[in-house]
Order: structure tokens, then C-alpha cells, then sequence
């Protein structure tokens, strides 16, 4: 095993584990803190899911010998930063977290509700996450608007390099961001004093509370995003690659790893489609049977980045929190054009995909249960409306 190692994969493994982590921790932190988690539980969950997915990634691919690179669920992330408390507060969205983790395994376990998840249309999934996602993508016009000369080098930076590499477009914006902290944000007495002490790991325990309204708003949206955006195009970009994986065994460990995370505060671990597509083309290595070392790699990072997530969230807390929403946001800026794109493609679907984006984008929520849920509910009777009146006119 260890005569696959190459330099080629050891370099993308860790380009992998530090633009899966710097593009998205962000989106993952405002989403923990959306449901309710305090600075620390959010530090907290963010370590676990980076350990999780990193150990997972480790185990799988050396198991199959596949690339195989886990992500934690960044459109998850932003749906619970859009979802808000719930009765019950974090604990009731640990509990939603659990059953998402459970419904992840079973769908790897039982193939009719995997194949079920799959035949959600694919506007309706792409309908909810844009208007999941469109809150969040507002932000860095905001920070501009909240002071120009904090938000706008964020934004130029990421512009800039996007027009040059698109995948160091992020991980540049988080640099900007970084430097505006040091050079133009007056931070507290004692601030680096405090920040030095939250170098040990994070870990608060959270006693899981279960709850019906918690169950729908976050648990169900959040295992139907995870599955149609995550789960299901992470198999998609390695059979591009040639590769040949059984999903069921790979939905079903995410799913474990995911259960694993969610008393310590971690959302949804699951297949990657980005960095998957790092470490399984031709730049992880030519020889396509040697590239699953990249993923090894990439999850070795993830831990060794895991274990550093208290100092990442105590920094990112000195921080005016629009700022680390603008950098969230262009994180995301990406996913909401190509799901927006999807949503709207097909003539047939159109009206009822922009009921569900529009239900969704609008954050309403009846009986305690989230926007998202709604936006599906209402975009499935508008299409099944349609239909039945086009059966009448035929």
C-alpha cells in the first residue's frame, strides 16, 4: 500500500484537506450558531465533523482502494443558517442531527429509500438549496455596505483570483479576510492572550432532545440536501473518473461517521463532489489506481485541521460577524448559480420549482417547521396541479 504514495498525491491530499476546510468552515460555523449553538459548541461541532470526515476518508479509501473524499454537508450548513432555533434550542438540533445520521445509514442499508431520495426531482432539490443558499450570498454586498474598507478588499480578493484559479478564489477571500482582522479590525485587550488558551481541542457533549417540529424543519431538509447535493454527485464524479463504487456501503459509513459527530455538535458528514473531483482526476496521480493516496492525505488534514478548530472560531469571533458571513457567502456563490441554473432549466418544472424557491428564500415557517420543508411541499402540489390540469385539457 505504502508503494502507492506519491509526492503527486501527498501535494493534492493536502491542497484537498485545505481548500475543503478553508472554503467552507465559515458556512459550517454560521450554520451551528443558526440553530443555536453557542461560539464554543460551534467550535466544538466543527471539530468533530473535520476529525469525522477525515477518519472516514482514511478508512474508506484504504478499504477500497477508491478516492474517496468526505465532506461535512456545506449546503446542510446553510440551510440551518437560514433555519433557525427551533423549540428546544441546540439540543433539539442535535437530536434533528442524529436522525439525519440514521436516515443517511439506512439509505445506504435499505436501497428503496436511497432510490426514493434519488427520484426527488432535481429542480425541487436544486429550487430548495438556491433559496437556502440566497440569504447567505447576500452577505458580502452587506459587509461592503457595512464598512467599505473591511468588505471590499474580501471581495476583490476573491473576484481577482477568481478570474485566475477558481478554486484559490475562496481560500483568498479568507486571506483578505485574515488581513483586514489584523489591520483594520481594534481588537479587545487581551484578545490574543484569550485566543492562545483555545488552542487545545473543543469538545462540549450535547444531550440530544427530540422534538416533532425539529424533526421536520432541520432533520428531513437536512438529509435531502445532503443526499441529492452531496451524497449522490459524489458518486456521479467518480464514475466520471472511471471509477466503479458501491454507493450503499459508502451512504451508509458517512452516515455512522455522521451519527458519531452529532452529540458533539457536527451536522451531516458525506461523499464530496469538489474535492472529489481533486483527488480522483488525473492531478492526484496518472495512474488512477494510485490516487486514492490522496484522499488518505486529504483525510489525515482534516484531522490535524479538526484539532485546530478551537483557534480557527476564536478568531473568527473577533471578528464583526458579517464579515465571516461575506466570506461564507462567496463560499457559496458557486453552488447558488448552478443550482439556481438547475432549478430553472427545464420549461415543464419552471413554475413549480420557483414556488419552491420562492417559499424557501422567504424564511417563512408555519407550526415551528422551516421554510425549506414548505418550499418542497408546496412545489410537489403545484407540479402534481399542473399535471392533473393538463390531463384535463388533453
Amino acid at each position: 500500500m505504502l508503494k502507492d504514495l506519491s509526492p503527486q498525491s501527498f501535494f493534492m491530499g493536502c491542497l484537498t484537506a485545505f481548500v475543503g476546510f478553508a472554503s467552507s468552515f465559515a458556512v459550517v460555523l454560521q450554520g451551528l450558531k443558526g440553530v443555536g449553538a453557542t461560539d464554543y459548541q460551534a467550535a466544538s461541532g466543527l471539530m468533530a465533523l473535520s476529525v469525522s470526515m477525515g477518519v472516514c476518508a482514511i478508512l474508506l479509501s484504504a478499504w477500497t482502494r477508491l478516492p474517496v473524499s468526505i465532506a461535512w454537508s456545506t449546503p446542510g450548513a446553510a440551510l440551518l443558517a437560514t433555519a433557525g432555533a427551533v423549540d428546544g434550542g441546540f439540543p433539539a438540533a442535535v437530536g434533528a442531527f442524529l436522525v439525519c445520521g440514521a436516515l443517511i445509514v439506512i439509505a445506504g442499508l435499505f436501497r428503496p429509500l436511497g432510490r426514493a431520495v434519488a427520484a426527488i426531482p432535481t429542480p425541487f432539490a436544486n429550487a430548495m438549496l438556491s433559496g437556502v443558499i440566497l440569504g447567505l450570498c447576500f452577505a458580502p454586498f452587506k459587509a461592503i455596505a457595512f464598512d467599505p474598507l473591511l468588505g471590499l478588499p474580501i471581495l476583490v480578493a476573491w473576484a481577482v483570483v477568481l478570474m485566475v484559479k477558481r478554486l484559490y478564489a475562496v481560500p483568498a477571500a479568507l486571506a483578505a479576510f485574515v488581513g483586514v482582522m489584523v489591520l483594520g479590525v481594534d481588537l479587545p485587550e487581551g484578545a490574543m492572550a484569550e485566543w492562545s488558551q483555545s488552542l487545545a481541542p473543543p469538545v462540549e457533549f450535547v444531550a440530544p432532545l427530540f422534538t416533532l417540529p425539529a424533526l421536520i424543519s432541520i432533520a428531513l431538509p437536512l438529509f435531502i440536501v445532503t443526499m441529492a447535493s452531496q451524497n449522490i454527485p459524489g458518486i456521479a464524479v467518480l464514475k466520471v473518473n472511471h471509477y466503479e463504487p458501491n454507493p450503499g456501503p459508502l451512504f451508509a459509513t458517512t452516515g455512522v461517521f455522521s451519527l458519531l459527530s452529532a452529540p458533539f455538535g457536527g451536522h451531516a458528514v458525506n461523499l464530496a463532489a469538489i474535492t472529489a473531483a481533486m483527488c480522483a482526476g488525473e492531478d492526484a496521480h496518472p495512474d488512477p489506481a494510485r490516487r486514492y493516496w490522496a484522499a488518505i492525505i486529504g483525510g489525515i488534514g482534516y484531522v490535524v485541521l479538526g484539532l485546530m478548530a478551537g483557534a480557527v472560531t476564536a478568531f473568527v469571533s473577533l471578528a464583526p460577524p458579517i464579515l465571516i458571513q461575506a466570506v461564507a457567502g462567496l463560499a457559496l456563490i458557486g453552488a447558488f448559480s448552478g443550482s439556481a441554473v438547475a432549478a430553472f432549466k427545464e420549461p415543464e418544472t419552471r413554475e413549480a420549482a420557483a414556488v419552491t424557491f420562492l417559499i424557501t428564500a422567504s424564511g417563512v415557517s408555519f407550526a415551528g417547521i422551516s421554510g425549506a420543508f414548505w418550499g418542497l411541499v408546496a412545489g410537489g402540489l403545484m407540479m402534481g396541479l399542473q399535471r392533473v390540469m393538463a390531463r384535463r385539457a388533453g
